[in-house]
């Protein structure tokens, strides 16, 4: 039997000359730790910058500006936002896969995404109506979520499978960690919407920069070796490798149609990617669900007294309990080379912190429900992102898979509100809400098991 390529593995370029490396090999090379922790910090930047305006600093702002709109205007706005993310994500994923600088694939999407993030948070703080706000807002997506593109592919470019799951639960772990961190910073050491802003502008890129000036990457060649010989031309020669899209340089009007086509990944030709993208999106469906409507439920059904400060500790509970799985089952999902076991065991264990919500309505079960949703939630973070990048159609495509596969993380985001309110209004109220999130947990828990590829 013969080694699997290395990550760095050299293919000597067509027609001769210099050894160019093979981006799109499979990597078997460990990663250390500070390589880890600096794209933890860029990924810690991206989420920060996505969940705080949207818990904090949107709605104070759109309250300022239209005190009696404030939920409709806080709805345009967000949503308006998710649907950029849609589409920008896999679209920006999609140019990192072409993009030919000699500073690599991966690292001008995250400086530049997060420069532009940054400038359109700012933009964000100088608004002071409805419609400004909402452009602000879509132009800080826009940016974000091209650093995202370039933040989750590290991972499947550059971390060998066994340890994959280690490394994907200290990036996943960020989530969490950006929104609790986000409210201290917006909360306690800055005073004001526009100096919110500001500050996670700032922290944004200088979070970006040590992943970008600290690691390099190889460049993708502009003139490939062969991958695998194309049909000859009418000049008798080959030309160069077979990829799975055009490059950013070739796209011409006559193109742009087969690019889009590019985006549709076939369930059928590629069913272990359908089933894991319909798994990202159940549970993801279930999280929002279970954690949309906190403040309403504390309110309401617990009889919290000051239900802001409760959604809080209930975040920083969730968040610790998230930190205390996420690391151990990732480095024991790594060892022992399964996947889909732990994903079905966080469904389950997702679903019992639902369940409880459900049917106790105290602080004390609120409390507990958050720890045991925390710590599934963690041991999914570590777990799910790891099994993704294994279950990806085209080394040559993987940000822009990974951008289609995104879109189960923020579309969700989207549903949930549409499917929370009649729930409440119609269906047992945050009883049946909390079981609905139960039921969409466990079926995505469920479907895992129809990966073939990934045990």
């Amino acid at each position: 039997m013969t080694d699997p390529p290395a990550r760095d593995a050299a293919l000597p370029r067509a027609g001769g000359g210099p050894e160019v490396p093979d981006v799109h090999a499979e990597p078997t090379a460990r990663v250390g730790a500070g390589w880890t922790a600096s794209l933890s910090l860029a990924t810690l930047a991206v989420f920060m910058a996505f969940m705080t305006p949207i818990q904090i600093l949107l709605p104070l702002q759109l309250e300022r500006i239209d005190p009696h709109g404030k939920s409709d205007a806080l709805s345009l706005v967000t949503g308006l936002g998710a649907l950029v993310a849609v589409v920008t994500n896999p679209l920006a994923g999609a140019w990192s896969d072409r993009t030919t600088s000699r500073f690599g694939r991966r690292r001008p999407w995250i400086v530049g995404g997060a420069a532009a993030g940054a400038a359109g948070l700012a933009f964000t703080a100088a608004q002071h109506t409805v419609a400004g706000v909402a452009v602000g807002w879509c132009l800080a997506q826009a940016g974000l979520n091209a650093m995202l593109a370039g933040v989750t592919t590290p991972i499947a470019d550059r971390v060998p499978v066994a340890q994959r799951a280690q490394v994907s639960g200290w990036t996943g772990l960020m989530q969490s960690v950006g929104l609790v961190l986000g409210a201290l910073i917006t909360t306690l050491l800055v005073t004001g919407v526009g100096s919110g802003y500001g500050t996670l502008a700032l922290l944004t890129v200088a979070l970006a920069l040590p992943f970008v000036l600290l690691h390099g990457e190889p460049p993708l060649p502009r003139e490939p070796g062969p991958r695998g010989p194309r049909p000859r031309g009418g000049d008798g020669r080959t030309s160069g490798i077979r990829t799975s899209g055009i490059r950013a340089s070739e796209i011409r009007a006559s193109d742009v149609r087969a690019f889009a086509r590019s985006f549709w990944v076939s369930p059928r030709r590629h069913p272990d990617f359908g089933w894991a993208w319909l798994t990202r999106f159940l549970i993801n469906l279930g999280n929002a669900l279970g954690t949309l409507y906190l403040f309403y439920f504390l309110a309401d059904a617990v009889h919290y007294g000051d239900p802001g400060t409760g959604v809080l500790i209930l975040t920083v509970v969730y968040t610790l309990c998230a930190a205390a799985t996420a690391i151990p089952f990732g480095v024991l999902s790594d060892r022992v080379g399964r996947r889909k076991t732990f994903v079905v065991l966080c469904s389950l264990v997702m679903a019992a912190a639902a369940l409880l919500l459900a049917l106790v309505h105290t602080w004390p079960a609120a409390i507990a429900a958050a720890a045991v949703l925390g710590a599934g939630f963690g041991i999914y973070l570590a777990v799910d992102q790891a099994l993704v990048t294994q279950v990806l159609p085209e080394a040559a495509d993987r940000a822009k898979d990974l951008g289609v596969i995104n879109i189960a993380n923020s579309g969700p985001q989207v549903l949930a509100p549409a499917l929370a309110a009649p729930v409440i209004a119609h269906l047992g109220g945050y009883t049946g809400l909390y079981t609905a999130a139960a039921v969409v947990t466990l079926a995505g828990g469920l479907l895992v098991r129809r990966i073939r590829s990934v045990a």
